[in-house]
């Protein structure tokens, strides 16, 4: 069966290793020589089904936008594999040139990361990035969900679904991370996928089959969180949990495709 891995995180070579120990600090986990490169990923994918990867970073400054979106577009130039989506900041002065040049660069979508970026989801100086995505059809990955701040709420999710009821946005995290069963609560849009990355490991896989089936199969997509977790062993959590195919076949490739607007 084909699999995409529709959530991972690369970095240039240079700064990989700081960028990796940085995501362990922020969510207080020991990364074990992970390394979060365009290589690493490929290569630690090897001899599985995993055909496809959304990759992209976050911007934690405005002055670094456009050289993340950049490196995010040489990634998919170089590996076919990869479908990138771009980084945005809330200060961006000139966000319609930035999603311009993006998208020209042929990224298919944007990552948001609320909490690492500072700003709360509903926040309005997101709100016009939404108005661009959901007028150009982008597709938008937001890290959704952490006990330990209010920025990425999914209560704040559901109010921009509310203000922009066709954008098509993938709740990360089971649409609230550490919070899952808020996720569950206010997250019922349609239009509003999750993913299952970084959340196994913390629900058990008999908790992670009831919540797909309860958010509802056709709205669940696989993901990784490269490189908090490997992929290899991620799908093979997922792929014997006890799913029947039909499933299985739904979250691990045709809602990515869907979300994608494939």
């Amino acid at each position: 069966m084909k699999v995409i891995d529709c959530h991972c995180h690369i970095y240039p070579e240079k700064i990989a290793s700081r960028a990796v120990q940085n995501v362990g600090e922020f969510y207080l986990r020991e990364m074990q020589g992970e390394t979060g490169t365009a290589t690493g990923l490929l290569e630690a994918c090897e001899g599985t089904p995993i055909e496809r990867f959304i990759v992209h970073s976050v911007a934690t400054r405005a002055d670094q936008v456009r050289s993340i979106n950049g490196f995010i577009a040489d990634a998919c130039d170089a590996h076919p594999q990869f479908t990138g989506f771009m980084t945005l900041h809330q200060d961006t002065e000139n966000i319609e040139e930035e999603i311009g040049y993006a998208c020209s660069r042929g990224l298919r979508g944007i990552k948001l990361h609320p909490d690492t970026q500072r700003v709360n989801m509903d926040d309005p100086r997101l709100l016009r990035i939404y108005e661009i995505a959901e007028a150009r059809r982008l597709p938008i990955i937001m890290h959704t969900g952490d006990y330990r701040y209010d920025f990425s709420h999914p209560r704040r999710m559901k109010r921009v679904l509310g203000m922009f009821p066709n954008l098509v946005v993938d709740a990360a995290h089971f649409g609230g991370w550490s919070i899952f069963d808020l996720g569950l609560e206010y997250l019922e849009d349609a239009n509003c996928f999750v993913d299952v990355s970084s959340s196994m490991e913390f629900l058990g896989m008999r908790r992670t089959v009831k919540l797909c089936r309860a958010y509802g199969c056709e709205r669940v997509m696989f993901g990784s969180d490269f490189p908090m977790w490997q992929p290899a062993k991620e799908l093979e959590r997922f792929a014997n949990a006890g799913f029947t195919d039909a499933e299985l076949e739904l979250m691990l490739w045709k809602n990515a495709q869907r979300f994608l607007g494939e």
